[in-house]
C-alpha cells in the first residue's frame, strides 16, 4: 500500500484531475434523475410548458457536462495508467542497474519479467480506477441526500443498504487476495524456467534433455492454470454478486417507491425518479467493488515490487569514500596477486571458478580486499570503481538495439575507436555480413549471431569502453584457434600503456602476456612469463590441456 501510495503521490497532479472529472461525471449522473422528476411534476403534470422546457434545458446542459466530464476523466485515467505502470519500469530497471552484479545471484529472471508484463498493468490499474471510485462514492453520497429529501424512509434505506451490499462482498476478496498472490508466484517461477530453458536450448539439444524440459514446464505450467482456475472461480463468483446483489437491492427500492406513490407520500416525478436512482445505484455499486478488485491485484502486484525494491547491493558505498590512482599497482590480497600497471597480467587456474571469483574481486562485485594505490575499494565510491575497473565475462550478453549503440556503451566513442575495437577483437567478418553496417538492428540476446560472433563483439564492447583497466574473463574461449591468434596478436598493442588482467588458460593469449600467474586453491603459487612457467608441471598440465610434451 505504501507503494502505491508513493507512486500516486508522484503524479498528483494527474490523480487529481482524475478524481474531480470522475466526481463530476458521476454526479451528473446523479442528479438526472432528480431534473426528470422535476419536469414531470413542474411541465408534464402541470401542463405548464414553459417549466417543461426549462427543466429540458437544464437536462440538456447536465449532459453536455456529463459528456464533457467523461472525456476528460477518461484522459486522466489513460494518463494515471500509463505514468503508474511506466513509473513503475522506470523504478525497477532503474534499481535492477544499481544492483549490478547482485542481480543474477538474488533475483530470479522470471520476477522480473513478471513485473514487467502483468504486476506493472496492476498497478496502473489501481491508480485508474481511483477517479470513478471517488465519484461513485461521492454520487453515491449525492443519491442518499437527494433521497432523504423526498423521503426518509427510501434515503435510509440507500445509506444503510449499499455498504451491507459491500459487507456481504467482503468475505471473498481476502481469499481472492491469498490466491492472487499464490498464482503470481508461481507465474514468476514458470517465466524463470522458460527463460532458463530458451538461454539453454541448444545444449538441451546438444545432450537430448530438450525433451524431458518440455515435460517439467508442461507439469509446472498445468501448476499455474490449476491456481489460475482457483482465482478465476472466486472471481467468477464475485461478478455474479456484483450483478445480483445491486439487482435485488433496486427491486426492493423501486417496490418501495411504488407503494409510496400509490399511498400519495411521493408524487409520479418522484417515482420516475426514484426509478432512475434505483437503476442509477448499479454504476456506484459495481464500480466499488471494481475498486476493491483493482486494488487487490495492486496490492498483490506492489508487494512483488518492494520485495525487488528491497533488495540491496552486495557492495556498499562507504559515507566518507577515499581516493585512488588508476595507475598504481592492483593488489589482491585473498590470491596474493599483484598486478603492475600498464601491463598486461594473464591468469590460470585449474578451476574456473577459482578465476572468476579473482575477476569479481577485482571488480568489487563480490567480497574480498582488493587494494588499488594502497587503498581498498572497498573505501572507493562505487560508481568510481565501475567507471575505472571494467570486467567483461565470459556470459556477458548482448541486448537489442542499434548496434552502435550497443558497443557504445558510454555514449562517447566515436566510430573510429569502435572499428578499432572491431579490429583488435577480429569482428570484421561480423560487421561485413550485416548490411546496415554499425547501424544494423541487434536482436534480443544477439542470437542472430553465433556463439564465437557474439563473444568478439562483447570484447568490441570492452575494449571501446577504453577502461583504465580492464578485466577480461575468457574472451576467446568460443573462437577457433585462427581468430584467437590474430586477437591475441592485437590485444597487447591496443592496450599499450593500461592495465588489463586477463583470465584464460590459451597458450595464445599467454604468449602475449606481459605476466603470467598461476592460481592453486585460490593462491597465486607461481609468477613468471609463459615460457618459463611451462617448466612447472602444474602450470604446463592446466595450458596443455594434459599433455606433457
Amino acid at each position: 500500500m505504501r507503494y502505491l501510495w508513493w507512486v500516486a503521490k508522484g503524479q498528483w497532479q494527474t490523480m487529481l484531475g482524475g478524481i474531480a472529472f470522475g466526481i463530476i461525471w458521476m454526479v451528473a449522473q446523479a442528479v438526472m434523475p432528480a431534473i426528470i422528476g422535476k419536469a414531470i411534476d413542474e411541465g408534464v403534470e402541470a401542463k405548464d410548458l414553459d417549466r417543461l422546457w426549462f427543466w429540458s434545458a437544464v437536462l440538456l446542459g447536465v449532459g453536455g457536462i456529463q459528456a464533457a466530464a467523461g472525456i476528460l476523466r477518461h484522459r486522466f485515467a489513460v494518463s494515471n495508467w500509463l505514468i503508474g505502470a511506466y513509473r513503475t519500469v522506470q523504478v525497477v530497471s532503474r534499481h535492477v542497474v544499481h544492483l549490478g552484479g547482485t542481480v543474477p545471484n538474488r533475483i530470479s529472471t522470471g520476477e522480473v519479467v513478471s513485473i514487467g508484463s502483468s504486476d506493472l498493468a496492476h498497478v496502473g490499474n489501481s491508480l485508474e480506477i481511483m477517479g470513478r471510485g471517488i465519484g461513485a462514492l461521492v454520487s453515491y453520497v449525492v443519491v442518499a441526500v437527494i433521497l432523504l429529501t423526498s423521503s426518509v424512509t427510501l434515503g435510509l434505506i440507500v445509506l444503510i443498504g449499499v455498504p451491507l451490499l459491500l459487507l456481504l462482498l467482503g468475505p471473498l476478496l481476502k481469499p481472492l487476495q491469498r490466491r492472487n498472490l499464490a498464482q503470481r508466484e508461481m507465474m514468476g517461477e514458470l517465466n524463470t524456467l522458460a527463460s532458463d530453458i530458451v538461454g539453454g536450448l541448444r545444449v538441451l539439444r546438444g545432450i537430448g534433455g530438450e525433451e524431458v524440459f518440455h515435460r517439467r514446464y508442461q507439469a509446472e505450467s498445468q501448476r499455474v492454470r490449476a491456481a489460475g482456475v482457483q482465482v478465476a472461480r472466486l472471481q467468477s463468483a464475485l461478478d455474479a454478486l456484483q450483478i445480483f446483489l445491486p439487482g435485488v437491492f433496486i427491486v426492493v427500492v423501486v417496490w418501495l417507491g411504488a407503494r409510496f406513490a400509490v399511498e400519495g407520500s411521493i408524487s409520479t416525478g418522484e417515482l420516475v425518479a426514484f426509478y432512475g436512482y434505483s437503476a442509477f445505484l448499479m454504476i456506484p455499486l459495481r464500480t466499488s467493488t471494481e475498486v476493491a478488485n483493482k486494488l487487490i491485484r495492486g496490492l498483490v502486484a506492489g508487494r512483488r515490487i518492494c520485495r525487488v525494491l528491497s533488495v540491496e547491493p552486495d557492495v556498499q558505498d562507504v559515507s566518507v569514500p577515499r581516493h585512488a590512482s588508476t595507475a598504481a599497482e592492483l593488489v589482491d590480497t585473498v590470491s596474493g596477486l599483484r598486478i603492475q600497471p600498464g601491463r598486461m597480467t594473464a591468469v590460470v587456474s585449474e578451476a574456473p571458478e577459482e578465476s572468476a571469483g579473482l575477476a569479481d574481486r577485482l571488480g568489487r562485485f563480490a567480497e574480498g580486499t582488493v587494494e588499488l594505490d594502497g587503498v581498498p575499494l572497498a573505501d572507493l565510491q562505487r560508481h568510481w570503481v565501475r567507471r575505472a575497473i571494467l570486467v567483461s565475462d565470459a556470459n556477458a550478453t548482448l541486448f537489442s538495439g542499434r548496434l552502435r549503440d550497443e558497443l557504445d556503451i558510454r555514449g562517447t566513442t566515436n566510430d573510429i575507436a569502435i572499428m578499432s575495437a572491431i579490429e583488435t577483437a577480429s569482428a570484421d567478418d561480423v560487421l561485413e555480413t550485416l548490411g546496415d553496417g554499425l547501424d544494423t538492428e541487434v536482436e534480443e540476446r544477439g542470437r542472430a549471431f553465433s556463439g564465437g560472433q557474439r563473444q568478439r563483439l562483447v570484447l568490441v564492447r570492452a575494449l571501446a569502453a577504453e577502461p583504465e583497466i580492464l578485466v577480461l574473463v575468457e574472451p576467446t574461449s568460443a573462437v577457433d584457434a585462427h581468430t584467437e591468434a590474430r586477437i591475441a596478436d592485437r590485444l597487447h598493442a591496443h592496450r599499450a600503456g593500461r592495465t588489463t588482467v586477463v583470465t584464460t588458460a590459451s597458450p595464445l593469449l599467454l604468449d602475449r602476456a606481459d605476466e603470467v600467474a598461476l592460481l592453486e586453491g585460490g593462491r597465486v603459487v607461481a609468477v613468471g612469463s609463459h615460457r618459463s612457467l611451462l617448466d612447472d608441471p602444474r602450470y604446463r598440465r592446466i595450458v596443455a590441456r594434459g599433455e606433457d610434451e
